[in-house]
């Protein structure tokens, strides 16, 4: 492939990559509002939103998962020329969504059997439990959107929704901080963050579905026409495609989720610091999940058209961006590493703990990000058995079985100092930082040989 083609391939994932970016952080700036929000209201209201807030994450975003499945049947619709199958596929996406909610909001509403994982202060424990149930209300809205999402950035036209998605980013602070400290009443505190989340969460269905009805550019997908019943087969396949894909997102979430609960034995401040040090990271791997998004996509597309010599370069090109832009936002992390931390809290005991774990995530962010981009990109060849076995092998044995060794035991046989007494929150970090370096090996190989297996590939 010629130098301009390849600048070509690096701007069209860049032209997709953007409008994702803005959107995913407008997407996590609800998150980090409610820690903001929460930490400077009370350590106790803080501590339930990082509780509740991983736990909501861990389920939603494993439910997301089966549905982005969508993305990439709609993206090789696209290269393929079956424009008709669009509509449809969009259709089954939705029942799909419909589906998935009902054990969401459940888990959310009952939530015994997580909380029982952590011994949590019977204050922040109530303040969790409320702040739950208002999120498990959010669950359906929350999941009907992504599915207008898949269908957009499967067709490439991720712009609207990150019109959406800061739309309600701006209704969302505003309200989650008047309903948190009181200023249409009584203050909710964690509770208002979550009743904040649940109104943005539907208010994001309400525009997709102006946007469905209204757009200029869906009217030739006539996305609501001869509307479709839930059908076996559509079901089966975005579930064969997007089961691993939500396992894998669901293991990679819930180990930071099983983190913060273990890390909560530890106290109010050291999990409120942990929130913090993971609330940087989320923000920090939204680069790299914006540019495997548009990765996703592209390769999707030369995939279902067969041009398999564009699917590597696309593969490959979007694997060294991520992987320059990341050494940047590391660099950046770590410069400007102070004025972050005391943006999220006033706290000396928080912002002690959150300084102690930075150092991982500073190295974290570089690591990720060819895991993420290499991960992505095999979901744009329909390949998601091999990425779910590596990843429940990394980061729930050897991040999670090792990271609470390390944090609650420690090695003292193992002749290093640093691992010799148990190491707290920070013995986690260390675990996962391991464990992604061993996914993102085991990951670039499995995406090598997909490339390989292709021989025009290798054109």
């Amino acid at each position: 492939m010629t130098a301009d083609a390849r600048r070509g391939t690096a701007a069209g994932i860049f032209a997709l990559a953007a409008p994702m970016l803005v959107s995913q952080l407008a997407s996590i700036g609800t998150n980090v509002a409610d820690t903001l929000i929460a930490g400077h209201h009370a350590t106790a209201d803080l501590a339930a939103v990082a509780v509740g807030g991983g736990l909501f994450i861990s389920v939603v975003i494993a439910l997301i998962g089966i549905l982005y499945a969508a993305a990439p049947i709609i993206a090789h619709h696209v290269g393929a020329g079956r424009r008709e199958d669009i509509a449809p596929a969009f259709q089954q996406a939705v029942w799909m969504a419909l589906f998935l909610s009902v054990p969401g909001a459940l888990l959310l509403a009952l939530p015994d059997p997580l909380l029982a994982l952590s011994q949590l202060d019977p204050v922040v424990e109530a303040k969790t439990r409320d702040y739950l149930l208002a999120l498990a209300f959010a669950v359906p809205g929350a999941l009907l959107f992504r599915a207008f999402q898949a269908l957009m950035n499967g067709i490439g036209q991720p712009r609207p929704v990150m019109l959406i998605m800061l739309a309600c980013l701006a209704v969302h602070v505003p309200l989650a901080w008047a309903l948190t400290t009181g200023a249409f009443g009584p203050p909710l505190g964690a509770l208002g963050c979550g009743l904040s989340t649940l109104v943005v969460n539907w208010l994001s269905v309400v525009c997709a579905l102006l946007w469905l009805k209204h757009s200029p550019q869906l009217r030739a997908l006539r996305p609501f026409h001869d509307w479709q019943a839930p059908r076996a087969w559509a079901q089966r396949e975005m579930l064969r495609l997007g089961g691993p894909m939500g396992v894998s997102n669901f293991v990679e979430i819930t180990s930071f989720t099983l983190i913060a609960l273990f890390v909560a034995r530890l106290g109010a401040d050291v999990v409120a610091g942990h929130r913090v040090i993971a609330n940087i990271n989320g923000v920090c791997f939204m680069l790299p999940l914006a540019l495997g998004s548009g990765t996703l996509v592209l390769v999707g597309q030369a995939a279902g058209a067969h041009d398999w010599l564009r699917a590597r370069h696309t593969a490959l090109t979007g694997l060294a961006m991520a992987s320059v832009l990341a050494v940047f936002v590391g660099l950046l992390l770590w410069l400007s590493r102070e004025p972050v931390l005391a943006f999220y809290s006033k706290d000396p005991a928080v912002l002690g703990v959150a300084r102690s774990l930075l150092p991982y995530v500073a190295l974290f962010v570089l690591i990720d990000a060819a895991h993420t981009l290499a991960s992505f990109a095999l979901r744009g060849y329909k390949v998601t058995v091999a990425p779910m076995i590596v990843h429940t092998v990394c980061f729930w044995g050897v991040g999670l079985g090792s990271g609470y060794v390390l944090a609650f035991h420690g090695l003292p046989g193992a002749g290093i100092a640093l691992i010799a007494q148990p190491m707290g929150a920070a013995g986690f970090w260390l675990a996962t930082l391991l464990s992604t370096v061993l996914a993102g090996l085991m990951i670039g190989v499995i995406l090598l040989r997909v490339i390989r297996r292709h021989p025009r590939a290798i054109a």
